[in-house]
Order: structure tokens, then sequence, then C-alpha cells
């Protein structure tokens, strides 16, 4: 199966965008983390005074090792930002900090793409690792129902995926609004930020595009075997 044409049909163009996907967050963060922001502000800052802002003075800010590690954890209610960001004075470091505070604003929200997120990550953690594996043992061995469980597993990661976008689309949004609405920001810096999270939401794209291409190829390998079946 993997020296299957039609599998690098489906497979390739969707890895092509992820590699570019990546190449561009890196490159944009990059570019504009040696930027300063015009208020002077850390990305530490920037979160409290948001998460204030929008009256959420039980949510603490953490400060964790890495490089564009940061998120929010909706169960400690506390947002993590990267070494990279928390101490930054960066126009990146100000979208990016302003994205996960957009994340606890949709959780104190109950935001309804984020709780249907919530509700599918244990069977979407299921799906991504054994799903697949199901699929081609059942796929070899010739066990339909195998196979067509591998592809139910799988289908919803694809599903976890698809319904990721709307809810970091949605955390972009608001961390531009939440920046502006709060003068946090001058048009300069807004314009910038922005291309920050543009870049990021393209990985959320380019990993859906991945997970429904994958799926679409193995319901196609499925209807063939429903067919040989017959």
């Amino acid at each position: 199966m993997f020296f299957d044409p039609l599998y690098f049909v489906f497979a390739l163009p969707a890895l092509a965008l992820a590699m570019y996907a990546q190449w561009r967050v890196r490159s944009t963060y990059g570019k504009f983390s040696k930027v300063a922001n015009a208020y002077g502000l850390t990305g530490a800052e920037v979160a409290r005074s948001l998460l204030d802002a929008a009256g959420l003075h039980d949510v603490a800010i953490e400060r964790v090792p890495g490089d564009l590690t940061d998120h929010y954890d909706p169960m400690a209610r506390v947002v993590r930002l990267s070494d990279s960001n928390y101490a930054s004075y960066s126009v990146a470091a100000l979208g990016v900090t302003a994205h996960e505070v957009g994340h606890a604003i949709q959780h104190a929200t109950a935001y309804g793409a984020m709780r249907l997120r919530h509700s599918l990550v244990q069977v979407a953690g299921i799906g991504s690792n054994f799903g697949p594996y199901l699929f081609l043992a059942g796929f070899f061995i010739n066990i339909f129902e195998l196979a067509l469980l591998g592809v139910v597993l799988f289908g919803a990661a694809a599903l976890f995926a698809i319904v990721t976008l709307p809810v970091e689309f949605n955390a972009s949004n608001r961390a531009m609004a939440l920046l502006s609405d709060h003068g946090l920001v001058t048009g300069d810096d807004a314009g910038m930020a922005k291309q920050v999270l543009n870049a990021a939401a393209l990985t959320y794209v380019a990993g859906a595009l991945q997970a429904v291409s994958l799926l679409a190829y193995y319901a196609l390998q499925l209807s063939g075997m429903r067919r040989s079946d017959d």
C-alpha cells in the first residue's frame, strides 16, 4: 500500500502544505520576534492585562521551557507561555500571548467549538494512534470489519482536526480584537502580530488537510474491499 501511487496523490499535497506552513510560521515568528512592540510590554504583562480585562483574575500565567510551546490548559486554568514569549517585548510575543488568552476566554464563555473539540480529545487520540494500524491490519488480512473500525476511529481524529480550525481562528480573531480594544497595539504592531497569527493558523489548516486526505484514501481502499467481497 505504501507504494501505491494513489496514496501519494492523496498524501503529497497535504504534506507539501504542512512543510510550507512549518517554514512560514518559523520564518514569520523569527522575523517579528526581533521587532519590539511599541509599548514595551512583555508577553506575561500582556497576558495579565487581557485576562484581568476579561474578568479572568483567577487564570494564572506560567512560564514553560521551549520555543513556541505556548498553550492554554483548561483543566488547570493556566495560560502557559514559552521562554521565547514570556519575557519578550516582541510583536510576535504580543500576538501569540493574546491568542492563548483568546483560548482562556473561549473556555470561560463555553465557546461551542471548543467544547466539541474537548469532547473529542480522547477518542481522537485513540483514533490517531490505533486507527491506521487497525485499517492496515484489516486491509492486508482482508477482514473488512476490522478495516472499517480503523477508518471509523481515524475519522474521529480527522473530525478533531476539522473542529480545531474554528477554535484556532476564533482565538486569533479574539486576540486581535482584545489587543486593539485595550489599546495594546499600534496600527503597525497589529499588522505584524496578525501576520504571525495567520502563519500559525496555516499549520492547523495543513493538519486538517493531512487528516482528511488520509481518511479519504482509507475510505477509497475500504470501498474497494467491499466491492471485491461482493
